[in-house]
């Protein structure tokens, strides 16, 4: 950065960073990591720390690399490796060659546990998890110290050599690092570093059978790796004190790496606990990690979401020391901005009120011209049919309708969109009284929706031609949770409370002819109802769309005002 105007923009990170490299600290290095746990599939607050890692270590010229801690293997799946993987690729980030386990280093982090126990920083404990939790004292009162904690620093080597070897049983011991129990900070108070797990793994198979703790196992994966900054989520500052504890009484060197806390993402109506997201998928609330519904990357990705909205949603909420709640909108709003420039808008009707037009040529049916996108002139047009009878959406009309009502009504004239002027002239009823069908004439010198003598036609309309519409089924999807904060319910019910019932909605919907030969992922805006994405499981004989949002933008006219 050059200037002080360009200083002032720069947030906390980079201003850590900027005078790190001015100190020549690790030899003016940046290196970050993005450390997912495989234990499930990433969402969109993982994003926006995957875009601040990537996009420091491009910023600075600098490195990232892909950690996956897979530390705990009773909750980790091969299937959560590959899709974090994909995600990230498809975010548009690329680790290169740098594609790490912190299983990659139990060898060296068992290790660097050795030199901790010869130096009587650690001992193995006999208490069970309750015991030591029992004894861990509170905030405000000191813990007991363990029966164990003055263990021989031989005895204490030789019951860890034998705890690898497999010797005992779960839960019979814990190596313990040995810092004191009178610490403000709970997680000071002797916490553990390894416990015995007698579960294969994912990558090791049976070769071990005690794991480090994530404490441990974070801060020295960084050192191994050469990371310089170590950037975390807000929830583990207090965790900073014991990160910098093992590199201290472990390492020797002039380098070491640096943990730094940012606030992590929280969006208006949904949720981000992975054992929540996890209990909607196997209590089938959801279709699956990547249903549309879920605020998983696939499940965006899936619901018609672009790496660049996603991004420019990163880059636009910015990054903060304190945590806050972030409105949906505007997550909504950068995906609307994105595919308004990009994707072809169309014409589906999603509940048909057919339309007969009786003074048109019976039997005669013409092509013609509709603009791909007036936002882009070079995605050109298109030809649509037109004939006598047509598909309108069923809101668009009205039989007693108020002055202010700019669509159809009886007596009243409307535009059609790319075709012509018409006339409501009469309205077909069931026996029940419901509406079938409307009559209608045109003005055969209105074509192209232009009016031929200057005069005024407030309401334009989209329709789909009877003679050539296809059907497909269109899924419109809503927010998952009713309330901004789900987690805001009567005494005795918990966050599955606040689901939407209409969270999905489906629908047979009237698409335009040239919809048919569509593939999966593509994207467009239905003309005056929202953007829709093909569904991945669509095929040639049922088409199915997403609706991924609707056309309205409040945080659009939030911004315009300001």
């Amino acid at each position: 950065m050059s200037n002080n105007t360009e200083k002032k923009s720069l947030h906390f990170i980079q201003s850590i960073i900027e005078e790190d490299l001015h100190n020549n600290k690790n030899d003016s290095r940046v290196h970050t990591r993005f450390p997912p746990e495989p234990n499930g599939y990433l969402h969109i607050g993982h994003a926006k720390s995957i875009c601040l890692n990537f996009g420091l270590a491009q910023q600075y010229n600098g490195l990232c690399n892909l950690r996956f801690d897979d530390t705990n293997p009773t909750k980790e799946d091969v299937e959560y490796v590959d899709s974090i993987q994909e995600d990230i690729k498809w975010l548009g980030f690329d680790w290169e060659d740098r594609k790490f386990f912190a299983s990659d280093y139990f060898e060296k982090l068992y290790e660097f546990a050795l030199i901790l126990i010869k130096k009587g920083k650690a001992y193995i404990c006999e208490m069970s998890a309750e015991e030591i939790s029992a004894r861990r004292g509170t905030p405000t009162q000191p813990g007991k110290e363990s029966p164990w904690r003055n263990r021989p620093v031989e005895e204490n080597l030789d019951l860890f050599k034998r705890m690898r070897n497999g010797e005992f049983e779960e839960g019979k011991y814990v190596l313990r690092a040995k810092i004191g129990m009178t610490s403000p900070n709970m997680h000071m108070r002797d916490p553990a570093v390894y416990r015995i797990k007698k579960v294969d793994h994912h990558r090791t198979g049976s070769d071990w059978c005690i794991y480090p703790m994530y404490d441990w196992a974070h801060g020295l994966s960084d050192y191994i790796e050469g990371i310089t900054h170590s950037i975390c989520t807000l929830e583990f500052e207090i965790h900073r004190p014991l990160y910098d504890w093992f590199l201290d009484h472990v390492i020797d060197t002039k380098y070491r790496p640096r943990q730094i806390e940012f606030a992590r993402l929280n969006l208006s109506y949904t949720i981000m606990s992975k054992r929540r997201l996890l209990k909607l998928v196997e209590e089938k609330y959801v279709d699956g990690w990547d249903d549309p519904r879920m605020p998983t990357i696939s499940g965006f990705r899936r619901r018609g979401y672009t790496p660049e909205s996603i991004r420019n949603f990163a880059d636009k909420i910015g990054v903060a020391k304190r945590d806050n709640v972030i409105d949906v909108a505007l997550l909504e709003h950068s995906i609307r901005e994105d595919l308004n420039k990009k994707v072809k808008r169309v014409m589906a009707v999603l509940n048909p009120l057919k339309v007969i037009i009786e003074n048109y040529p019976e039997a005669q049916t013409e092509e013609l011209d509709a603009v791909n996108n007036p936002e882009d002139e070079s995605m050109g047009t298109r030809k649509i049919p037109f004939s006598g009878t047509i598909f309108i959406e069923r809101d668009d009309f009205m039989e007693d309708a108020p002055k202010k009502f700019f669509r159809l009504a009886p007596g009243r004239e409307v535009r059609l969109r790319y075709a012509y002027f018409i006339t409501c002239t009469n309205v077909i009823k069931d026996e029940n009284g419901n509406i079938t069908e409307l009559r209608a004439t045109y003005d055969p010198a209105s074509k192209g929706g232009k009016s031929p003598d200057g005069r005024k036609v407030k309401g334009t309309l989209h329709w789909v031609c009877v003679n050539s519409v296809f059907q497909a089924e269109v899924r419109l999807y809503d927010r998952l949770f009713l309330k901004e904060n789900p987690d805001e319910v009567e005494e005795g019910k918990d966050f599955m409370s606040n689901i939407n019932p209409h969270s999905l909605d489906k629908v047979i919907a009237y698409l335009e002819p040239g919809l048919k030969d569509v593939k999966a992922e593509e994207k467009f805006q239905f003309e005056r109802l929202g953007y829709f994405c093909v569904d991945k499981s669509s095929t040639n004989e049922k088409m199915i769309f997403n609706r991924t949002v609707s056309l309205r933008d409040s945080w659009a006219k939030i911004e315009k005002k300001k």
